[in-house]
């Protein structure tokens, strides 16, 4: 089970479907790319976190700071309320009731298999969404969450959203800014903690901040002093939230890769999460 650092508490209480309105849409200093749909994937380039080898590193990195441990399909079947206001928090990206992505990713795995252990709580799930409830969802959703991971097509969903909502976004949005895996996966991990909108800590206004003080790459900027930028915009979006002030998952983590020269995320990769020692071969 995650322990109590677990980060999927982390996010907005908004629902983050709010990014695939705002991803696409003009940003001050540069556009955020657009989402493809559930299920699509990038095509994996040379150089890139959408490499199969690079995207496994990032889950593995993601899982130390979401749950303490590296072996990220693990959790599938995790299903619990962290009484952080946003519901049950489920599954390998923390989808939350409270927050609209458990609903899509529902949705999706119904559109899916119709008859799935878990089509019965949509009704639930759209009404719940954007609160804490658990009304219509006790006594059997977490146990029925649990028999859903066990097939394969839930976990596919699981993939699919993770892909869909977080990952292909941030690599796209990468690629454009001319920044190799570090900074991708850099992008990919705010986004997983911060989803997208409007309020000042997202992930879009955390690059428009450190825009302001550094060029990327592809304005003609030097990679490491834009990255040192972004990783410092972060850390002040994690500071603006109690739940975020151990900004570890940046310092000793993100940004010891960066002091390293590692842009290409290239192993061995050792590194700190809470205090907690990692290492990737």
């Amino acid at each position: 089970m995650p322990t109590p650092h677990s980060t999927p508490a982390h996010r907005l209480h908004t629902s983050r479907r709010t990014l695939l309105a705002f991803v696409g849409a003009a940003l001050v200093a540069g556009p955020v790319i657009a989402s493809q749909t559930a299920g699509a994937a990038p095509t994996a380039e040379a150089g890139g976190l959408d490499d199969p080898a690079k995207k496994e590193i990032a889950m593995k990195i993601v899982c130390s700071a979401e749950n303490s441990d590296l072996n990220w399909k693990d959790y599938y079947r995790y299903c619990e309320d962290i009484g952080d206001g946003r519901g049950y928090t489920a599954g390998i990206i923390g989808f939350c009731s409270g927050t609209g992505d458990m609903l899509d990713l529902v949705e999706l795995y119904t559109d899916r298999k119709p008859d799935n252990v878990l089509a019965k709580y949509l009704p639930a799930l759209r009404e719940v969404d954007g609160t804490d409830s658990h009304e219509g969802l006790d006594p059997t959703f977490k146990p029925d969450w649990e028999e859903a991971a066990e097939d394969p097509d839930f976990q596919q969903a699981q993939n699919d959203e993770r892909d869909r909502v977080y990952f292909n976004p941030a690599v796209e949005q990468g690629k454009a800014d001319g920044l190799g895996v570090l900074g991708q996966f850099a992008y990919y991990d705010a986004i997983v903690m911060h989803g997208d909108g409007g309020d000042s800590t997202s992930f879009g206004n955390i690059r428009k901040r450190a825009l302001g003080e550094a060029q990327p790459p592809s304005q003609g900027g030097d990679e490491t002093d834009y990255l040192n930028a972004f990783l410092d915009a972060r850390v002040w979006a994690m500071k603006q939230e109690e739940a975020h002030e151990d900004t570890s998952r940046v310092d000793t983590a993100q940004r010891v890769f960066l002091q390293k020269g590692n842009l290409n995320l290239d192993p061995p990769l050792e590194w700190k999460v809470y205090g907690d020692s990692y290492r990737i071969g």
